[in-house]
């Protein structure tokens, strides 16, 4: 728990007894909350000095992507070579959407099982720090953005699963930024089969007409931050994107938690 958000902020014009009682009264509330639920790593469980983080182990085994990286795709360079180049996959095969952004590499390690623990564990308490993250690691597409839109999931799998992760990604990112979020913007009208052993052909052809905007949806003529929380070949993020130009969308950027990385 965040103890930001269990007790109002000072009030400057109150007397300065009151401002003492209440700075006592959220020390002794924190205090209280660290003792019964003591605060773990987020990855790994271990102690830390404070909820909602990572402990030393963790936060240096997590790869972070940051500058200098590909400006269309988000993926890492090993050299500084300059600002706004292309990597040659993003020059090669464009994606439907204008930029991508991710906080880490999707990788064994920390990323990884933050992602599995949010979407399979039930841990909902995950989505915030995470969206916190995501929220700075996509200042620059964040901060001309309409509004933004997680990728949905098709009604089945929703049923199946009770949430969707990328929703409740999109909720904190907005939480975190003020920017308008509309979690039911996009549709899934068509049930995929799940992604993990296909080709990258196979996978867009997966996808392919699988998402519509919802009727009613205010897209047209927006910049749209598209949500999600694993971006791999980017063959959901493109036929996502797609449905959203199709309504009219001046534009679509991708925000991702993980993003898998070859080649380095």
């Amino acid at each position: 728990m965040d103890a930001d958000y269990a007790f109002p902020a000072y009030d400057v014009a109150a007397p300065d007894w009151r401002r003492r009682a209440l700075g006592l009264a959220r020390r002794l509330a924190k205090a209280a909350i660290d003792t019964l639920y003591p605060p773990t790593c987020l990855a790994c469980r271990a102690a830390t000095e404070a909820h909602g983080a990572l402990c030393p182990r963790c936060w240096s085994a997590m790869r972070f992507i940051e500058r200098p990286y590909c400006e269309r795709l988000g993926t890492p360079f090993e050299q500084d070579l300059g600002e706004g180049l292309l990597s040659p996959q993003a020059m090669a095969d464009p994606p439907v959407f204008a930029r991508a952004r991710a906080v880490a590499r999707f990788e064994d390690g920390p990323a990884r099982r933050l992602v599995h623990r949010l979407k399979y564990s039930d841990r909902a308490d995950l989505a915030r720090p995470i969206g916190r993250w995501m929220a700075r690691a996509g200042a620059d597409i964040l901060a001309d953005a309409d509004c933004l839109a997680p990728v949905p999931l098709h009604p089945l799998r929703l049923w199946r699963r009770r949430f969707n992760q990328a929703a409740m990604l999109a909720r904190e990112v907005a939480r975190a930024t003020g920017k308008p979020c509309d979690v039911n913007a996009l549709i899934r009208v068509k049930a995929t089969h799940s992604q993990v052993g296909l080709s990258r052909a196979q996978r867009a052809e997966n996808v392919q007409g699988a998402f519509k905007v919802a009727d009613g949806a205010r897209v047209k003529g927006l910049n749209v931050v598209l949500v999600d929380d694993v971006l791999t070949s980017g063959a959901t993020a493109n036929a996502a994107s797609r449905a959203l130009i199709r309504a009219g969308a001046k534009r679509v950027d991708v925000l991702v938690f993980a993003r898998v990385v070859t080649g380095g």
